[in-house]
């Protein structure tokens, strides 16, 4: 059995404040959760402060970026050595990085790497984008985009995968469940092409694009999808919560 894993990206949103607050306010409704793994990933701003108000917590924290480097002249860059000590996760390759900061599966494969290196789970994502998917190009780029980021890797590596549509993040718009589902199989099955079957079976691999209460029992259903990275809904503490819970009444794998 894959244990769910839901985790929120707070993405460029809240001041120290209100990241204080939303994990205040977050924290008692999850904190007594089984079966579910939840992690919080606020702005770097605000991970010293939140890691501080979770502090003995069973709810676990990721930075939502690192570069490749552990050190260096790398202006307003944050290594995995700073991350260290605050954060379980850290989520790499998502596809606002790709875009807006062109970051290649070459890059996201070095932060991979050096992120294991450096004691930190990985979360890492791929999807296509809105023409890529009517194309039919959907199983070949996020084969490459797995292949690309897992390289080099074993079957001992520690890791979550992320399934996110880039036409469905912040668009209100959703892949189908039944959709989302192929394609995590596809994502699975480039993973075994690196890791090994078995390693690939035990993957978490979680589905990620405009996840809301009303449309994650469906996909949590799925035989393949192991939870979800939620951006939007992460922001409400009771809409995060609800989607913690309902990953605990249906776990997949």
């Amino acid at each position: 059995m894959r244990t769910p894993i839901v985790a929120g990206n707070w993405k460029m949103n809240t001041t120290l404040d209100e990241a204080l607050a939303l994990v205040g306010e977050l924290q008692p409704e999850i904190e007594s959760l089984s079966g579910v793994v939840r992690v919080v990933c606020p702005p770097f701003v605000s991970l010293a402060a939140v890691a501080e108000r979770l502090r003995g917590s069973s709810v676990q924290i990721g930075a939502q970026n690192m570069y490749a480097e552990k050190s260096g002249a790398y202006t307003g860059e944050v290594s995995p050595l700073m991350v260290q000590g605050l954060a379980d996760y850290v989520v790499l390759g998502h596809s606002e990085r790709r875009q807006y900061f062109g970051e290649s599966d070459d890059l996201v494969n070095r932060k991979v790497r050096l992120a294991l290196e450096c004691g930190l789970t990985p979360i890492v994502c791929v999807g296509e984008n809105l023409a890529q998917n009517e194309a039919g190009q959907t199983e070949a780029v996020v084969g490459r985009q797995v292949q690309g980021a897992l390289a080099g890797l074993d079957a001992e590596a520690q890791l979550v995968l992320a399934y996110e549509p880039i036409w469905a993040i912040g668009t209100g718009r959703a892949a189908s469940a039944p959709e989302a589902n192929a394609t995590i199989g596809v994502i699975r099955r480039a993973a075994a092409n690196v890791l090994g079957q078995q390693a690939a079976a035990g993957l978490r691999i979680q589905y990620g694009g405009s996840v809301t209460p009303d449309n994650f029992p469906e996909f949590i259903a799925q035989p393949e999808i192991d939870g979800a990275l939620v951006g939007g809904a992460s922001l409400k503490a009771p809409l995060f919560a609800e989607i913690c819970r309902q990953a605990v009444a249906a776990p997949s794998g």
